[in-house]
């Protein structure tokens, strides 16, 4: 498996807000494959939050409540997902197929991802990619600010 320097191993669990946790566990399982949730939480029919994977990446979901708004409803993102999985290529194709929407086109990156990004139905913005070359910050311009424990830089 390809490590890339420029990209951190899995590290943080995310909390995203949907107003349907139900509905959209079923669309992330249909159309960005995640698997089917690992636990869900809350009345029976209307769950206030699930947890889900896919691949090593993890997720909760959780019900917006009366006050909250998604991005869709904002009208406006307010974060962006990486998750990386085995080939971006086939998870391109299969999200495409599933009627995804599409808003960056799969590509490689100069700090050497293969990835594409899309929206989900209430808004938020997903990256799904895969470490194409392994590629130190520096060489694309960034400029190191700390060095990882060896451990961790590979």
């Amino acid at each position: 498996m390809v490590t890339n320097r420029s990209v951190p191993p899995d590290t943080v669990l995310p909390h995203i807000t949907y107003r349907d946790v139900a509905e959209a566990s079923a669309w992330l399982t249909a159309t960005l494959g995640f698997t089917t949730e690992h636990y869900r939480y809350g009345p029976p029919g209307a769950p206030s939050g699930a947890q889900m994977y896919v691949g090593d990446a993890w997720v909760m979901l959780d019900a917006a409540g009366p006050s909250q708004k998604t991005p869709a409803e904002l009208g406006y993102g307010t974060q962006s997902l990486t998750v990386f999985v085995a080939d971006a290529d086939a998870h391109y194709g299969k999200a495409i197929a599933a009627g995804a929407t599409i808003v960056e086109d799969l590509h490689e990156t100069i700090y050497g991802e293969r990835q594409y990004g899309t929206r989900d139905l209430d808004g938020h913005h997903w990256l799904f990619s895969a470490h194409a070359r392994d590629v130190s910050p520096a060489e694309w311009g960034a400029t190191i600010t700390t060095h990882l424990p060896q451990s961790e830089s590979g």
